[in-house]
């Protein structure tokens, strides 16, 4: 029987995951979601949109896998999202576009 702990939900891991990603580098939903058993690009995005505004959780650094920030329901979200990358130092071409050869960040792990 279990001692007390639990282990830690969906969105618990993809938050975890989301503080590793250092300032001025990015990853895709995907590769958060293929390093969380049973989780897929579409629930990372619900766990990031779900976090509130004064979170710890870099969501910025979260984009589409074309490199893209994905747009967002009130348009506000997205507009930040590419302010506060460009701010990290993360440059978009003139297709909105980051290139991830330049700012992708490759070291994620699964949890254990």
């Amino acid at each position: 029987m279990n001692s007390g702990s639990k282990s830690p939900t969906v969105y618990e891991q993809v938050y975890a995951l989301v503080r590793k990603i250092p300032r001025g580098k990015v990853t895709s939903y995907g590769r958060i979601a293929r390093e969380i058993e049973g989780c897929t690009a579409r629930m990372v995005g619900y766990a990031l949109a779900a976090l509130p505004w004064e979170s710890n959780v870099p969501w910025q650094r979260v984009i589409n896998h074309q490199g893209k920030v994905s747009p967002r329901n009130s348009g506000h979200g997205s507009w930040a999202q590419r302010e506060l990358l460009e701010e990290e130092g993360v440059a978009f071409d003139a297709h909105g576009r980051a290139d991830f050869q330049k700012y992708g960040w490759r070291k994620l792990h699964r949890l254990k």
